[in-house]
């Protein structure tokens, strides 16, 4: 497979403390990558400043050989690298329909029409089986239902790789494989890239052909799964003995 995102030698500082530091990673096409690491590794720091939240310090970002460091969240977004985030950004006044409209409406590339965007839309609420909920209120869903709602709205932006944060937090075991299966499918049945922060380890290892670990800012750790839980690094800086 050919490389769709190139990360070199990003950094990014916040005074004195050095958030991400001299992190290099190449992703895939249709690749599922799981990203891992303790609370203030600088995961999310990485992915905000993949997609412009913030601006790095230091460092290239390419998609295909082209460099797109500099672009703006939104330009990032129509080039074909969307996300989600922590805590999910929604409009929770309006409709589940209305919401993932948005994607299609301002994340794409090219123009599309109101009546494109909506029947995009029916398919990628179907496709994360949501489409029973279409003119329900954001506000009126579940939890789990507003992370699933984020993944169809980043997905009707029709990229080429998402970035998924931390989509498993606060689920039940039944929602998590839900969300397991939708994930998986994005690659398989979408061709999609997928970049994924997770910490239930049981999950994001079953699901990802290759973890990456962050520790402190910095790549510590880079395989498939089965050589991941037995890095003594790894064990030490985040699984514990009992993997």
């Amino acid at each position: 497979m050919s490389e769709l995102l190139k990360i070199s030698n990003f950094s990014k500082c916040f005074g004195g403390l050095i958030a991400v530091n001299n992190f290099s990673l190449s992703i895939s096409e249709k690749s599922l990558v799981g990203l891992i690491g303790p609370n203030g590794a600088g995961k999310t720091t990485l992915f905000d400043i993949i997609t412009s939240v913030q601006k790095p310090t230091s460092g290239k970002l390419s998609l295909k050989g082209e460099d797109i460091t500099n672009l703006k969240a939104f330009e990032k977004c129509k080039k074909g690298v969307a996300r989600t985030f922590q805590l999910v950004r929604s409009f929770p006044e309006r409709t589940v329909l209305e919401n993932v409209m948005v994607g299609g409406l301002f994340g794409r590339s090219f123009n599309v029409s109101k009546s494109t965007a909506r029947n995009d839309s029916l398919y990628y609420l179907d496709f994360v089986d949501l489409i029973k909920k279409k003119n329900v209120l954001v506000k009126n869903l579940t939890h789990a239902e507003r992370k699933i709602l984020e993944m169809a709205t980043a997905l009707n932006a029709k990229p080429q790789i998402i970035l998924l944060d931390e989509v498993l937090s606060g689920l039940t075991p039944t929602e998590m494989g839900k969300a397991e299966n939708c994930i998986r499918r994005i690659r398989d049945d979408l061709g999609i890239s997928v970049f994924w922060i997770e910490h239930v380890m049981r999950s994001i290892m079953s699901v990802v052909d290759r973890i990456v670990v962050m520790h402190e800012g910095q790549k510590i750790a880079d395989g498939c799964p089965r050589e991941i839980v037995k890095d003594e690094k790894v064990i030490s800086a985040y699984l514990g003995e009992k993997y």
